[in-house]
C-alpha cells in the first residue's frame, strides 16, 4: 500500500512516517517536500492509496495543492495534516474534497484512527468541526473551484499572487495566448467578467491563506547557495 507524505519539514515527515508505519502494517511510504515533488511522486509511483498533505508547502498557496489533487487524481484520498486548527480552515478543507483533517497537535492514537478511517473509505473530522458548517457562499465557491482543471488551478493561484499573464506563461512554459484562454475559461466557470472578480471569488476559499509565509520560505530557499556533493 503506497502512501505519500507531503510536508516541507524533514523532522515532521519522519514523525509521520513512523506513525504511518506503526498504524498501517503493509504501508510503503514515500516523501515529498513540495507540491511539485508530490505530483512527481504520484506520477512515478502510479498506484497510491493515500496522500498526507500539509497546507503550508513552499510552492503551494492555501488550498491549491489540494485543489490540484482533486482535479488530477480524484480517486486518491487526501488526509490534511496541518498546524492550523481553526474550524473554518478545517471545514473548508473538507468542503473542498479532503477525506480528513488531522491537526499536527493530535496524538499518535488519533492519527492512527484517522488513517484507518480514510483508508476504509470514510471521512475523518476532528472534534473542532462539530456543529461547524460553511456559509452557502463558501460552499458555492468550493464547488466552482473544484470545476477547474489542474492547469486552470495553477493559473488561478498565480493570478491571486499578482502575476501578469506574461509571467504566468513563462512560469508554466506556455504562450500568453494560452494563459488568456485559461483565464476566459475560469471567468466563464466563475460567472464573472474580469480578473478582479475572479480573485475576489477565490478568496472565499481562503486561497491566499499561508501565501505570505510560503512565498517568504520559497524566496529564502531560492537565494540559498547550492553546494556540490562530494
Amino acid at each position: 500500500m503506497n502512501i505519500v507524505i507531503a510536508d516541507d519539514h524533514p523532522l515532521f515527515r519522519e514523525a509521520l512516517r513512523h506513525a504511518v508505519m506503526h498504524a498501517v502494517a503493509n504501508a510503503r511510504v514515500s516523501e515529498a517536500d513540495s507540491a511539485a515533488a508530490l505530483f512527481g511522486a504520484l506520477e512515478r509511483i502510479g498506484e497510491v492509496a493515500l496522500v498526507l498533505l500539509d497546507l503550508g508547502l513552499p510552492d503551494a498557496r492555501g488550498f491549491s495543492a489540494l485543489m490540484q489533487m482533486r482535479a488530477s487524481h480524484p480517486s486518491i484520498p487526501v488526509l490534511i495534516v496541518s498546524g492550523r486548527e481553526e474550524p473554518d480552515i478545517i471545514a473548508r478543507a473538507i468542503a473542498h474534497g479532503a477525506a480528513g483533517f488531522v491537526p499536527k497537535s493530535a496524538s499518535a492514537v488519533v492519527m492512527a484512527q484517522a488513517l484507518h478511517a480514510v483508508l476504509s473509505g470514510g471521512v475523518w473530522k476532528p472534534r473542532q468541526l462539530a456543529g461547524k458548517s460553511l456559509r452557502s457562499s463558501e460552499n458555492e465557491a468550493a464547488t466552482l473551484m473544484s470545476s477547474l482543471t489542474p492547469q486552470q488551478v495553477r493559473v488561478l493561484v498565480m493570478l491571486c499572487s499578482g502575476m501578469p499573464n506574461k509571467q504566468i506563461g513563462l512560469r508554466l512554459e506556455v504562450t500568453e495566448a494560452t494563459v488568456k484562454a485559461h483565464m476566459r475559461a475560469i471567468m466563464e466557470k466563475f460567472g464573472v467578467s474580469n480578473r478582479t472578480q475572479v480573485v475576489l471569488r477565490a478568496q472565499h476559499l481562503a486561497l491566499d491563506q499561508y501565501a505570505e509565509s510560503a512565498e517568504r520560505k520559497y524566496r529564502t530557499r531560492s537565494r540559498a547557495p547550492v553546494r556540490n556533493a562530494g
